[in-house]
């Protein structure tokens, strides 16, 4: 009998175990104390140009990101018409957490501010945002995840 998880699964409940983590650790790592030390080297500011960046499409976000959550949710759309909403709005959340421990700082920003998420299907993908909260049954995806 098929439990109906896959290796595919595993490996975003994997990543989002981690990126769960490494946000604990970068929160935990901000409240250290930086005291000084005594030493009395002085520091020398230095002119660096900055890198080249893609124009964000909704909070920062990048539009390689935002095409990478679409991407993410258009492939989970037909399980979780199956799953039902129920079971469908935990894998919004793995989907979700997965792309923001993958897109690096988006994470913090997801956490801060749930309602990016649709703000970036809604500008990438509307038709894609519809069909989710159509199968899971919500008002907006920000209100199906649950611990951002």
């Amino acid at each position: 009998m098929n439990s109906g998880l896959s290796t595919s699964n595993y490996r975003r409940a994997a990543v989002s175990l981690a990126g769960a983590a490494a946000v604990l650790l970068t929160v935990g790592a901000c409240g250290t104390d930086s005291t000084s030390t005594g030493s009395s080297s002085s520091l020398t500011p230095t002119m660096t140009a900055a890198p080249a960046t893609e124009p964000a499409v909704a909070g920062g976000v990048t539009e390689q990101q935002s095409q990478q959550l679409c991407t993410d949710l258009s492939e989970q759309l037909q399980e979780w018409r199956i799953q039902g909403p129920t079971l469908g709005r935990g894998g919004l959340n793995i989907v979700v957490q997965t792309w923001a421990a993958q897109s690096g700082a988006i994470n913090l920003q997801v956490v801060q501010n749930r309602s990016i998420v649709d703000d970036v299907t809604i500008a990438t993908c509307p038709d894609v945002r519809e069909e989710a909260m159509r199968s899971l049954d919500i008002p907006d995806l920000a209100s199906g995840l649950v611990g951002f």
